[in-house]
């Protein structure tokens, strides 16, 4: 086994002082900085994101403090073969790269020297004695990315600055790109593609649209809901960046007249970030969209998702009933999944079975079992749900209700003492019963089943840097007045450099919660209108989108132009 120096080792922080790679300021400061984030991060992460030390000395006082040697790695320095002496998920979860094996000793690259348990676990995997040196995350990532056939791609380490010095670039270097295949693996199309994703999560977008226009290729970022142009490029270099996400998502380069899907994930700031990649065909050429799902910028506490407090109180009871079935709605990309996942995330525990049916699996939540569709060998909603009925459940999701199929088998599922969330794509909460209806289920049963619908959407928040208070147009003023809704000040955002200029920075849910009583049962069974449900359900003290809008408005978190987006102009 390795032999490693662990007699009473020196903090971090020390070790770079004593080296004169950090200053006792800078080191109370990365300190303070660490302890307002809640100590969610290392000290090393904090000092490479302050910029005060690089992530070379700090591997590299790690590694002379725990008698290790240390590492600057290149492509040159291992044997490609010696890798399979380790499972490749294992290498990339745990960035452990085998180098080389000597007289019987695998020589294995980490990136944390103190690990005594990782050498054990290598020891153990192989059956090999371990020798470990130290190197850079950022090294050991780069190198398990040239692997055959790895899955992971890095982009951080390509992008040295936000400038687009490497687009300037790809204009010069290709001028004919013949073989899009060879080109595709080129590095200057590569360094392109990965500065498009880099910048893509850096800016907080949700998509990212690579589109031929009539004289250039046009990348554009949903931001909070909003797309925005990022950069143009030269329109021949279209099929080659194609082809290159292509290759990532591992797609057919040679199909462009088929719309694909795809999915890959990429590493950045030591995180993995899941993209699903889509391509349709236009007239000019193929546009791609990439969803980025960066499971770091979302909360799954329910206390975050901009909940006001009695609606709050309200859900929190309805998701801990022993049956029935919790509906989520609106329409894509309204956070519906986020907030059953948040539900899921604040039940579970180790007394209760919580099984998911979902296309695909967003986030990875601890002590629940998720189970993938399957469209392509039959694997639909509907019969994984009915499948996962006979894996003993107490709480399920399903991912979405298509069909009359599932909406059935939901319906079963929790008159037969299960507690089912699932989403349906209506406009409002009254919205969801006549869908159920209209699929061709029988209204009685929906009056059962049904204990809850939670409608939601997605506002822009007013960026906290450049808010200021404004007075609306008088007619808004007075429309808010009939209605009864008295307010001192109106906020908006003026525009500044952290929020892009746009007066907004994130965004918040509206939400509109339907409580379903006994009396609205009874309504529910004699096949209703939506309207006739909305009635029953605002006398009854159903809070509205509207109405939770403007309670936002009024707390100065959005605007009111924001809430007629969701909830319709006032008349």
């Amino acid at each position: 086994m390795a032999s490693i120096n662990v007699s009473t080792p020196r903090r971090l922080g020390d070790l770079l002082v004593a080296e004169g790679y950090l200053t006792e300021r800078q080191l109370q400061d990365a300190l303070a900085e660490q302890a307002r984030g809640g100590r969610n991060k290392l000290l090393g992460e904090v000092l490479v994101e302050l910029d005060y030390c690089s992530e070379d000395q700090i591997v590299e006082c790690l590694a002379a403090e725990y008698g290790v040697p240390y590492a600057k790695l290149d492509a040159r320095m291992h044997d490609p073969k010696v890798a399979d002496v380790l499972p490749r998920e294992y290498i990339e979860n745990n960035l452990v790269m085998p180098l080389f094996i000597v007289r019987g000793t695998l020589i294995v690259a980490v990136s944390e020297p103190s690990n005594l348990f990782l050498v054990d676990e290598v020891h153990g995997l192989t059956n090999l004695q371990v020798q470990i040196v130290a190197s850079t995350p950022r090294d050991i990532r780069r190198i398990i990315t040239a692997l055959p056939n790895s899955r992971v791609f890095v982009i951080d380490d390509i992008i040295e600055d936000s400038e687009s010095a490497d687009v300037t670039l790809i204009e010069d270097a290709i001028e004919d790109i013949g073989d899009i295949e060879e080109i595709a693996g080129q590095s200057p199309v590569i360094r392109l593609v990965n500065y498009i994703i880099f910048n893509a999560v850096r800016e907080g977008a949700s998509d990212i649209h690579i589109e031929p226009a009539e004289r250039c290729l046009r990348v554009r970022y949903r931001v909070d809901g909003r797309l925005h142009k990022s950069l143009e490029v030269p329109l021949h270099l279209l099929s080659a960046v194609s082809s290159r996400v292509k290759i990532m998502a591992s797609m057919d380069i040679s199909e462009r007249r088929m719309p694909q899907d795809g999915r890959v994930h990429v590493m950045l700031e030591g995180r993995k970030i899941d993209l699903r990649v889509s391509t349709f065909p236009t007239k000019r050429g193929e546009k791609t969209v990439i969803r980025v799902l960066d499971t770091r910028s979302v909360s799954l506490n329910l206390e975050d998702l901009g909940f006001a407090e009695d609606v709050l109180t309200t859900f929190r009871t309805q998701i801990q009933a022993p049956n029935g079935i919790v509906l989520a709605t609106g329409p894509t990309g309204s956070g519906k999944s986020t907030t059953l996942y948040a539900a899921l995330n604040a039940i579970s525990s180790m007394e209760n079975n919580i099984c998911t049916v979902e296309d695909p699996i967003e986030y990875h939540l601890p002590l629940i079992n998720q189970f993938q569709v399957q469209n392509k060998i039959g694997l639909t909603f509907s019969k994984a749900l009915r499948t996962l009925l006979r894996q003993d459940p107490d709480i399920i999701m399903v991912g979405e209700i298509r069909d009359e199929e599932t909406a059935r088998t939901a319906i079963q599922a929790a008159l037969t003492g299960h507690l089912v969330f699932s989403t349906l794509h209506t406009n409002d909460a009254c919205a969801a019963i006549t869908r159920l209806i209209n699929m061709g289920v029988e209204s009685y049963l929906i009056g059962a089943a049904l204990n809850m619908v939670l409608a939601q959407r997605l506002i822009r928040r007013v960026c906290h840097k450049c808010r200021e208070v404004y007075e609306p147009a008088r007619n808004i003023r007075r429309t808010l007045d009939r209605m009864g809704y008295k307010f001192d000040h109106f906020f908006r955002g003026i525009g500044c450099r952290h929020c892009r200029n746009t007066g907004f920075k994130g965004r918040i849910a509206v939400h509109e919660l339907l409580i379903i009583n006994d009396e609205l049962r009874d309504v529910i069974s004699n096949n209703p209108s939506t309207t006739n449900i909305k009635n029953i359900a605002v006398k009854e003290g159903m809070v509205t989108l509207r109405h939770d809008g403007f309670r936002k408005v009024h707390e100065g978190i959005t605007t009111i132009e924001e809430v007629f987006q969701i909830a319709g102009e006032l008349r």
